[in-house]
């Protein structure tokens, strides 16, 4: 007869199989890479070619454009401005950060930002000129040509509705697999599955519209642009949380996760943009739906829709991807494993 010790080690083997193991170990990979991707991307924020104008005199303008580009670890990239007047239609139309106008006729500079696209990215323009402008015995006063409304005085409204979007898209798709079966059966489930997914999307995309601007009053803009853009965000990260679950089963979930969570969040250009983040972030982020969306959304909301062309694609692409890989899924035959119905 067993001993006690030998019922439990029994027990615990019979309990704890392979593919349970595997699984905690992945949860406590992705939670490690929670930990680093957030505090990587930001605990020390600092600029890197923080785009700059200059507006100034022929005789004046190689000097300011000189001493802002030997601001030390390649932070500012210094560029030229006709006039005042096309300095703020670069800041409006997003080709710029900041527009340093300098007075020739005294000795206070004008620093022209768009708090809107940033207001870190702002605040860092006016330290480093401000810097700059101390070393000639100049003063500076800012102003801003497109200021955040009073409903969103830290500008992350357009941040925080896109998370909340994502986080809709993945969570409704990883439902939807989890009680129907991860892979669809065939071709007209799959189909159901992604019209439910874009009926869910519209649903979403009206209702956090209506919560940011009627009911909060912290986002101005066109609503039905953000009603459209809601519906693009919930459908693309659905439709692909939908696809890594028909290739790995409930493992596509931590991808997801993995992809959207971990990796798009940090990197979305929310708390801090582009320009301040570690090159691997910055480089992902306006890839990555979280970051497309952000820079839509506040494109929508401040700046008329400029430059919106470019992230609505990156979005399409995702949702295409997404319906395409789950269709391929379906029809070709599982190489692995048992077969997942719904």
């Amino acid at each position: 007869m067993a001993g006690p010790d030998q019922g439990f080690l029994a027990e615990l083997k019979d309990a704890v199989k392979p593919r349970a193991a595997l699984l905690v170990i992945a949860v406590l990979l992705l939670q490690l890479g929670f930990i680093t991707s957030y505090v990587g991307a930001l605990h020390h924020p600092a600029p890197h070619r923080l785009s700059i104008a200059v507006v100034a005199p022929p005789q004046v303008s190689p000097k300011l454009v000189g001493g802002l580009e030997s601001v030390p670890n390649d932070a500012v990239r210094a560029v030229t401005a006709a006039s005042p007047e096309a300095a703020t239609a670069q800041l409006k139309d997003q080709k710029i950060y900041a527009a340093l106008v300098f007075d020739p006729s005294g000795t206070e500079d004008t620093l022209l930002v768009a708090g809107a696209r940033g207001a870190a990215a702002a605040t860092a323009a006016e330290q480093i000129v401000t810097g700059l402008e101390k070393s000639q015995h100049r003063t500076l006063k800012v102003t801003d040509v497109a200021p955040l409304a009073a409903g969103d005085a830290k500008g992350l409204s357009s941040f925080y509705l896109v998370i909340g979007w994502c986080v809709g898209g993945y969570l409704v798709a990883s439902i939807l697999g989890i009680s129907a079966g991860a892979r669809p059966a065939n071709r007209h489930r799959a189909l159901i599955r992604l019209g439910a997914l874009a009926l869910y999307s519209v649903a979403a995309g009206i209702g956090g519209t209506v919560i940011v601007t009627a009911a909060l009053d912290a986002l101005p803009g066109s609503t039905w642009g953000l009603i459209g853009l809601g519906s693009l965000v919930v459908f693309a990260v659905g439709a692909i949380t939908m696809a890594l679950q028909s290739l790995f089963d409930i493992i596509g979930i931590g991808l997801a996760v993995l992809l959207f969570v971990v990796l798009g969040n940090p990197s979305a250009g929310g708390v801090y943009p582009p320009p301040l983040l570690p090159p691997f972030w910055r480089a992902i982020g306006s890839w990555i739906p979280n970051g497309a969306g952000t820079d839509a959304a506040r494109s929508i909301a401040y700046f008329g829709g400029t430059n919106v062309g470019t992230p609505l694609l990156i979005l399409a692409g995702w949702a295409v991807l997404g319906v395409a890989v789950t269709f391929l899924a379906v029809i070709r035959k599982p190489r692995y494993g048992r077969e997942l119905v719904n």
